[in-house]
């Protein structure tokens, strides 16, 4: 069958240039192989198709009526083929993606509002929960997600990390013992955020010393924001994300505990169904978040470090 095609498209192609010589010219071939190849589609046909001379190309009436079908077999593949191209030159659709809640104030957004103008066909549809989400089950083209430690496989990439900070607000320090060591961190309240609970102790360190970072208080909950809030209540001891308190901070609802030790950063990652074919929206997306410094530019999916 593909030999047939191919030969169908090489006539249709030598009778549009008027010569076995023009059409290989366009086609790339030598003469005696364009010459070959419908002589192979004649012999299969068991009909004429063109009269050969040395001047010109005529049909035959055979050839005429075959001349049509063969146009619209060639103009159908061409057409599916700019379709293609211009789908890869402005990509158009949707990707759906599950993000947790605690994103919805990082820089994340600023990126992702910078792809709609890259993207202006693609519609993004972001859905926020705290819930681990299976992208396959739950129709998900794309996730992102947090974690402390990197479990980075070829259907990963990751995007950027966060510094985390310990922060507490006056109205809760000023009843407290004071805190100038991780040791000093025992006996206090924390605000526990509860999507993270399964993940393993934080480490906060300074230098050669080390120590995990063991949260426990009475209070839980499940929203970012009601984290930050609370803290600023002073309902005690909060380990977030510096993007989420920066404002605080710097007006000073909460003060930062322990700021000359470093704990370990969340790794913020994209994760998208193995088996998403290269040219997929949510690949490309991620091409664009993770370029995420200086102008964000029309990536190339060719990038080593999405190839899966």
């Amino acid at each position: 069958m593909l030999d047939e095609l191919r030969q169908i498209a090489i006539f249709a192609k030598t009778v549009d240039h008027g010569s076995f010589r023009g059409a290989a010219q366009a086609l790339r071939l030598s003469p005696s192989v364009v010459s070959h190849h419908i002589s192979q589609l004649e012999e299969k046909l068991g009909v004429a198709l063109i009269y050969r001379s040395t001047r010109r190309l005529a049909l035959t009436r055979e050839g005429e009526q075959f001349l049509k079908s063969a146009h619209a077999m060639v103009e159908a593949v061409e057409t599916g083929l700019s379709g293609l191209h211009n789908k890869v030159e402005s990509p158009s659709g949707q990707v759906t993606i599950t993000l947790p809640s605690l994103l919805s104030g990082s820089e994340l957004m600023t990126l992702i509002a910078e792809l709609r103008v890259i993207y202006p066909k693609v519609r993004i549809e972001l859905k926020f929960t705290d819930e681990k989400r299976n992208l396959i089950k739950d129709g998900y083209d794309l996730a992102i997600s947090m974690s402390s430690k990197r479990r980075l496989a070829s259907n990963r990439l990751s995007l950027f990390s966060s510094r985390r900070c310990i922060v507490a607000s006056d109205v809760y320090l000023l009843q407290r013992r004071p805190i100038s060591s991780p040791t000093d961190l025992e006996g206090h309240d924390w605000i526990e955020f509860a999507p993270t609970r399964y993940i393993p102790p934080s480490r906060i360190r300074q230098g050669s010393q080390e120590f995990s970072l063991l949260m426990q208080g009475n209070l839980s909950v499940n929203d970012a924001v009601a984290l930050r809030n609370l803290a600023k209540k002073g309902a005690g001891l909060a380990l977030v994300p510096e993007f989420l308190v920066v404002d605080d901070l710097a007006e000073g609802l909460l003060r930062p505990i322990l700021a000359d030790w470093e704990i370990e950063p969340l790794d913020v990652y994209a994760e998208w169904p193995a088996n998403s074919p290269k040219t997929s929206l949510a690949r490309l997306l991620v091409v664009g978040l993770k370029n995420k410094t200086g102008t964000l530019s029309q990536p190339s999916l060719d990038q080593s470090d999405i190839t899966a």
